[in-house]
């Protein structure tokens, strides 16, 4: 029984041997190793030998399983890697070859815009303030010295929800919640970012929602020079150095003086273009000192302190950066407008 367990055990490593794959294998480990196998069989035949005999023949049948699942084990890990070789000399890679390009997300011309602007003042001592877009008549309206039935808030052409409530029409709102919470009248120094609505049909220069952004300066002997000079630095960092600014008289409720800012024209240096109407100048904001009815109606003494005002459209500082000419670009998230402002600085778009 021995020499022919012995003869089995040299067949099933021979055959091991000659196998070519990890399939053959398994099915060798089942025809000498499984329950039915031709080692697990002898079993069958110990209960005919003597208590001797079995210990002698149960020692040869562990040594004959055990160097048949040697040469198995060997033999996988040998197939295995040959195998793993196979596949990876047919899928070689050339790591020479440029990658796919990822798309990547970026910020939004606008929001480039406004955080630029906050940086600038935030460096001139300003702080960032901002308030509800829907806004009571009391703060985008008679806190701001246009009081019931004044014409000019007709052409604010507003969007009401409730007789009191409407979308505010611009954010100055935030500026006398701004006074009107300092209940210490200390100095104040804000600007003001955010969405403004106004009913007005859309086209390449109007929008019935746009972002403005709004400055005000309230303190001790504030004066027209100080307004003339944080904004000749707004505009020089926003558009260059050789930018000049230009002031011209004009109206709002909520300043006196009120004031027109004109920038001289980046494409024609001041020479007269299509873009300036052949004029060197564009119109850039609207400024002014603060109206005493405002300082008064939001708790601060006129007659102790004074202050001024600006405001801008995020738009409008973009366009002329950027040299974009419609505004509804900003709204309509076509991803080749925006892929524009978010080009690593030397890459070109293809």
């Amino acid at each position: 029984m021995n020499d022919e367990l012995l003869k089995i055990k040299e067949e099933a490593i021979s055959k091991i041997d000659k196998a070519s794959s990890l399939k053959d294998l398994s099915e060798l480990r089942l025809e000498y190793l499984g329950k039915k196998g031709k080692v697990s069989l002898f079993t069958k035949n110990m209960s005919t030998l003597s208590n001797e005999e079995k210990k002698e023949f149960g020692k040869a049948l562990n040594d004959a399983k055990v160097s048949i699942n040697d040469a198995l084990e060997e033999a996988i890990l040998k197939a295995k890697e040959k195998e793993l070789n196979e596949k990876l000399e047919k899928e070689t890679l050339d790591i020479t070859l440029p990658g796919l390009k990822v798309n990547k997300g970026g910020f939004h011309p606008l929001t480039k815009v406004i955080d630029e602007v906050e940086e600038l003042f935030i460096s001139m001592g300003f702080d960032v303030a901002s308030g509800p877009e829907i806004e009571e008549e009391l703060y985008n309206f008679e806190k701001l010295n246009l009081p019931k039935n004044h014409p000019a808030r007709d052409n604010q052409d507003s969007f009401y929800i409730t007789s009191e409530r409407l979308m505010r029409t611009q954010t100055s709102p935030v500026q006398a919640r701004t006074m009107d919470a300092n209940e210490e009248k200390t100095e104040i120094r804000v600007i003001c970012p955010g969405k403004t609505y106004r009913r007005d049909d859309d086209d390449a220069t109007h929008s019935h929602q746009f972002t403005q952004i709004e400055g005000l300066m309230v303190g001790y002997d504030i004066s027209l020079a100080n307004l003339k000079g944080v904004l000749e630095v707004f505009v020089k960092r926003m558009f260059g150095d050789d930018r000049e600014i230009r002031l011209r008289p004009n109206y709002f409720p909520f300043t006196e003086p009120s004031l027109e800012i004109d920038v001289s024209c980046s494409k024609c240096n001041g020479k007269g273009c299509n873009i300036c109407k052949n004029t060197g100048w564009v119109e850039i904001l609207g400024a002014g000192m603060v109206h005493p009815n405002v300082l008064r109606g939001c708790g601060y003494d006129p007659d102790k302190y004074t202050g001024f005002a600006f405001g801008v459209g995020a738009e409008r500082i973009a366009m002329l950066k950027y040299g974009i000419s419609d505004i509804r670009s900003f709204y309509t998230n076509d991803l080749r407008f925006l892929e524009e402002f978010n080009r690593v600085e030397g890459e070109v778009l293809k």
